[in-house]
């Protein structure tokens, strides 16, 4: 399929706003839904509505097959070693507050977390809500000159033998990439459990689940070209098993009586409740999507467009970039003076282009950055030349006007 061909799967992407064609630079935010996940989606609702597991009935049937082919279809996807370790969550936020909830009875006193700088906030705040209730410590891992992990930082931690490490694949801010695999590995000798956030990394790379070597792993369907509300956690079986559930009530039972109830079997024990039928389903067909095509070529073009947008954005007099390096992925982080990083938003949305401003669900980051917020601007596998150039052209208006 040539990208022309691939960009007009995208019906969203083929609108005007006022005078200008859309130009959407968010995808980091959320991804744009491609004509295969809205049928199916739709498909689903018009055909087989019903609720699945248990009801004897045609609908429910279809449904609860529809349903489950997505957790083997993702076993493939991640290279899992079984169906049980792909539990559906709501998205990353709830992945990681499940197995951060689950570990609790597991935590003592004193226990040390540790956490990448530029996490995004689910992947901070859960961890620190388990040391409040346990006595455990969270510390960052802190960042060298150039915005990515400081190595050396990170094994002088280690060497206090932190309990957990919890890790961004892909930074949401700036696009800088952590060496998952070989980070885990490190971790893994001094004892440490590992979690990654690869939510900003799936949709742009394969990910195995054997090769990264971590012991869980949360990403969200919207990120992916998948719909909103659904998300996966991947997790090694036996600490699965492991985790007190986040949730109770149906579906997650064996058998209940008022003097006591057992729980079920994985994944069950990690699904409680209706779960999000319709987005699983359309998170099947966005894996179908994605494993259609030339992954490695996707690559190659959206590494030339961030290249490209990197080099023509830093060249705006004023613009100034934030941790851009040639093997980002996905994202650019900038600010133009001191201008507010919101108003240059809303000048380039008049402009019909869309962008992300603020502190992106990093404000520690912003810390370190010495900045309030700023604007991102991300691409994904449909975006194109002319969006970069429609972007660049608003934000040399942007500074005209402003500097």
């Amino acid at each position: 399929m040539d990208h022309e061909s691939l960009r007009a799967q995208f019906p969203a992407l083929q609108q005007q706003l006022g005078d200008y064609p859309l130009c959407y630079l968010d995808t980091a935010a959320t991804s744009q839904k491609p004509l295969q996940v809205l049928e199916a989606m739709g498909s689903f609702y018009r055909t087989h509505n019903a609720n699945v597991h248990r009801a004897a009935h045609a609908l429910s049937s279809k449904a609860t097959s529809a349903y489950e082919d997505v957790r083997d279809a993702l076993v493939n996807f991640l290279g899992a070693a079984r169906r049980e370790e792909i539990i559906f969550t709501h998205g990353t936020t709830e992945a990681i507050n499940l197995v951060a909830h689950g570990l609790r009875g597991q935590f003592n006193a004193g226990d040390l977390i540790l956490v990448d700088s530029a996490a995004h906030h689910a992947n901070l705040v859960p961890w620190q809500q388990l040391a409040k209730a346990t006595g455990a410590r969270v510390l960052p891992i802190g960042l060298d000159a150039k915005l990515r992990l400081d190595r050396a930082a990170f094994r002088a931690l280690l060497a206090q033998k932190p309990k957990l490490v919890a890790l961004s694949q892909v930074s949401n801010a700036l696009g800088t990439v952590n060496d998952i695999r070989a980070l885990c590995a490190e971790a893994r000798t001094h004892g440490a459990l590992t979690l990654v956030d690869g939510a900003q990394a799936v949709a742009h790379m394969p990910v195995n689940m054997a090769e990264l070597g971590c012991d869980f792993y949360a990403f969200s369907g919207h990120k992916m070209y998948g719909p909103t509300g659904v998300g996966v956690l991947w997790g090694r079986y036996d600490l699965l098993a492991g985790l007190e559930p986040l949730l109770t009530g149906g579906e997650m039972i064996k058998t209940v009586s008022f003097e006591q109830t057992e729980f079920g079997e994985l994944p069950n024990r990690l699904e409680a409740g209706t779960p999000p039928i319709a987005e699983v389903i359309g998170l099947g067909a966005a894996i179908e999507f994605l494993q259609g095509l030339d992954r490695a070529a996707m690559a190659r073009h959206e590494t030339e467009l961030l290249r490209y947008l990197q080099r023509e954005l830093a060249a705006i007099p004023g613009v100034r970039l934030y941790g851009a390096h040639s093997d980002n992925i996905g994202a650019v982080a900038f600010n133009l003076g001191d201008e507010h990083h919101q108003d240059i938003g809303i000048l380039l949305d008049q402009q019909g282009v869309a962008v992300r401003c603020g502190h992106h669900c990093a404000m520690p980051l912003m810390v370190l950055l010495g900045v309030r917020g700023c604007c991102r601007a991300s691409l994904g596998i449909y975006s194109n030349k002319a969006d970069v150039d429609q972007f660049i052209q608003a934000m040399k208006a942007c500074a005209d006007m402003l500097q």
